[in-house]
Formats: structure tokens, C-alpha cells, sequence
């Protein structure tokens, strides 16, 4: 099964900031684009020079990397057995 999902719902819940953590050890990101209205204009792959993130973003990520475990684990518990 798949559902397509935007990329507002996944950087709004956490995951982008999570995946890119994971992409700065190589040097990769992910970069989102965002309008003044906070729209995705844009997303693509780039190589970036920086390394990790401040210590505000990082505890702003891991608290919705957490609340989307705590709402989404039933059903990620129920998929990974099917």
C-alpha cells in the first residue's frame, strides 16, 4: 500500500528534519523552499557544507518526531505485522 503525502505533512511532522540529521553526515539535504504564506515552493536534493542543526532546532524536532510517534504507534505497530 501506498499514500501519497505532501511534503507540508512531512516536514510538519518531523520527518524532514530527521532525514536531513541522517543526510548531513554525507554532506546531502534535503531543502524545502517556503513562500511567505509558509507554502513548499520548491524541494530538492542539494550538498551542503553544514553539519547538524542548533540545539532549538533539534529539541523543536525531536518533540514532533515524538508526538507524531505517540499519535501514529498503534498503527505502525499494525502495518509492520501485515
Amino acid at each position: 500500500m501506498v499514500a501519497k503525502k505532501s511534503w507540508k505533512e512531512f516536514r510538519e511532522c518531523g520527518l524532514l528534519w530527521w532525514i536531513n540529521m541522517i543526510l548531513h553526515t554525507f554532506g546531502w539535504a534535503i531543502v524545502c523552499n517556503i513562500d511567505d504564506n509558509g507554502n513548499i515552493k520548491e524541494v530538492y536534493p542539494a550538498r551542503v557544507k553544514f553539519r547538524g542543526f542548533s540545539e532549538e532546532d533539534n529539541t523543536k524536532g525531536y518533540v514532533k518526531v515524538t508526538e507524531y510517534l505517540n499519535k501514529e504507534s498503534s498503527k505502525l505497530l499494525e502495518e509492520s505485522k501485515e
